[in-house]
């Protein structure tokens, strides 16, 4: 014992508060032993039980209260004991897990003999812990949708009563085989009672639905549309090649004039070859995408009137540079 308190206080730990936490796991290690359930066990699984035990009250002596809450609860789970709750639920108030350490403290209220000699302890600890905790009402869930708070398994929805859980900000999720996933993060006071509302979205192949009668004639609006586009391209393009066509003779003309005249400067023949042949470049092309995409839109036009349907869902891409152009059409 004495090497235990040396131990602490090389720690820097308040030797008092030590000897409290000491005094208290020897009675809980005590009323473990002699518990009357626990003589009820077969011996290998009392033996297991007790070394989970005895391994929480050294990790929870370490202040290692994460494992401790581990071994405690592996211990309940081999053999359930009032008095282990104690140690679970001592060891959650140290997490700062309130919402968990009163619900475990009320069940060992629930479970422990009224001559257990924690009780009074446990009675102060569960009127703190009211005053850190708060209430989720989580709505607008699916029904069977899975509900977790801070990753922590809730139920399923409809839940038949409000979520506990401690103070500060929780992140609250509801999921569903075939659905995303919805998530919200709210702010929780001591006392409050907070709705959440979680509308899971409809799967996106729910979304996809055949076309109705009543649809036609928006798609048939929006085809038509479509194609006055393609007309209206078609005859922008071929204007755009008979302008660029122009430029490109008069500069041809301007080429053949400056050959006749002597003397000239051969940077200007240069000059005057280079911009005939890229406004003949650009003719050519622009009058290229005027063929292709008139005879697309005429192709679509066609098809419309024996299937408005297909021609409703005519698409037209056109990119153009200034030496190339590109045309997509879907129909």
């Amino acid at each position: 014992m004495s090497a235990f308190l040396l131990s602490a206080t090389r720690t820097g730990k308040d030797p008092r508060t030590v000897w409290r936490r000491l005094l208290v796991l020897l009675a809980v290690t005590a009323a473990s032993l002699s518990a009357p359930n626990a003589l009820a066990q077969d011996a290998a699984t009392t033996r297991e039980a007790a070394k989970h035990f005895q391994r929480g009250v050294s990790l929870y002596g370490e202040a290692d209260y994460r494992a401790a809450l581990v071994e405690f609860k592996r211990a309940y789970s081999i053999a359930p004991n009032a008095t282990v709750l104690y140690n679970v639920g001592e060891a959650e108030f140290q997490l700062q897990d309130y919402a968990a350490a009163l619900n475990t403290f009320d069940r060992y209220l629930a479970e422990s003999p009224l001559t257990e000699s924690h009780r009074a302890e446990v009675d102060n600890n569960v009127e703190v812990l009211r005053t850190r905790v708060g209430r989720l009402i989580v709505v607008s869930a699916p029904t069977g949708a899975d509900i977790t708070v801070d990753d922590q398994p809730a139920g399923k929805a409809p839940l038949d009563r409000p979520i506990l859980v401690s103070i500060g900000r929780r992140k609250v999720v509801a999921s569903m085989p075939g659905r995303p996933p919805i998530s919200r993060y709210v702010e929780v006071a001591a006392d409050d009672n907070v709705t959440v509302a979680l509308p899971l979205p409809v799967p996106a192949e729910a979304d996809t639905t055949a076309a109705s009668p009543l649809d036609e004639p928006r798609q048939s609006h929006i085809g038509s549309t479509l194609r006055i586009a393609g007309w209206i391209g078609t005859a922008a393009l071929a204007a755009g090649a008979g302008a660029f066509g122009f430029l490109a003779y008069s500069e041809s003309s301007q080429l053949q004039q400056d050959r006749g005249t002597f003397p000239v400067a051969n940077a200007t023949l240069v000059h005057d070859s280079n911009l005939t042949a890229s406004y003949a470049l650009v003719a050519d092309s622009l009058a290229a995408a005027a063929i292709v995409l008139g005879g697309i839109v005429l192709v679509s036009t066609i098809s419309s009137a024996s299937s408005p349907a297909r021609g409703a869902a005519s698409e037209v891409h056109v990119g153009l540079g200034p030496t190339s152009a590109r045309f997509e059409m879907t129909f």
